[in-house]
């Protein structure tokens, strides 16, 4: 470490000139942008480190604050922020190896209908523990992307799987028009248990995906993607109650209450409901 008046007669600068230059304010420009990063930096760690640029200047821009995309990109390259990387997500084999009758594709892939309740899709997933597996069954209403029924269980029994789903879904949205139910042709849909089930209610007609095509369930497997490349491929569960745990914070307070869908025009589940609703109103 040199004396300041040496290192001030090196750089052929005046000390009066070094202290003036010390006692500098940052710019208006400088502080503007350290705020937004600090803001950035907030919404980042909101999201546990999934949201890109989209959605981050979506979030800001929801709070007022006014700023681009390619701003948001520019700063979260800037202080080396990216989003967490995603593995590869592969769709799992459907269970068709049964007898039972399949029903025809009635959604035929319209997956924005005009209102609540008139469109429900359901798949099921594996989750691996240190204790084994866990299956989780989701239903998802394609008008709000809300998952109104989901079930996480040890075994793929249609009484533990799509049966408990559905029961969860009925009670959070109890179907009051018509309303076409789309899965996979898998044996958890089509068994007797669960086509009666699906009887008992005269609204409802059952849907199935075309043999092989997952396509014609994107939306259900979109959820799946999400949940794995957000969640799962970044956790190590060591038991199943802890999962469980998990999923719950995922799907009940982060998926259908905070995170923002670019389907819905980057709102979340919750958002675009409300929203809704006030407009009818």
């Amino acid at each position: 470490m040199f004396p300041v008046e040496k290192m001030c007669k090196v750089l052929k600068v005046s000390r009066s000139g070094y202290y003036s230059w010390l006692k500098q304010k940052p710019s208006k420009r400088v502080q503007e942008t350290e705020n937004l990063l600090k803001q950035i930096r907030t919404v980042f760690s909101a999201s546990k480190q999934t949201y890109g640029s989209p959605r981050i200047t979506q979030e800001l821009l929801s709070q007022g604050i006014k700023i681009s995309r390619p701003r948001v990109a520019r700063l979260m390259r800037k202080a080396h922020l990216k989003s967490l990387i995603k593995k590869k997500f592969v769709v799992a084999t459907t269970d068709t190896n049964h007898s039972y009758p399949v029903a025809a594709n009635h959604l035929n892939r319209n997956f924005n209908p005009s209102q609540p309740g008139k469109a429900w899709v359901s798949d099921l997933t594996y989750i691996s523990t240190s204790e084994g597996w866990v299956y989780l069954t989701i239903i998802m209403d394609l008008y709000d992307r809300k998952i109104i029924g989901w079930s996480l269980s040890q075994s793929m029994k249609a009484i533990e799987t799509t049966i408990a789903a559905w029961q969860m879904a009925v009670k959070n949205r109890p179907i009051t028009r018509n309303l076409i139910f789309h899965s996979d042709r898998g044996i958890q849909y089509a068994c007797p248990a669960f086509t009666q089930l699906l009887k008992k209610h005269p609204l409802v007609l059952q849907s199935m995906s075309r043999k092989g095509n997952c396509w014609d369930n994107a939306v259900a497997e979109s959820f799946f993607k999400s949940l794995k490349s957000e969640l799962v491929y970044h956790q190590d569960f060591q038991t199943r109650a802890e999962a469980k745990q998990s999923v719950f914070e995922y799907i009940e307070i982060w998926y259908n209450r905070q995170r923002r869908h670019s389907g819905l025009g980057y709102l979340s589940p919750f958002e675009f409901n409300n929203g809704s609703l006030q407009n009818v109103a």
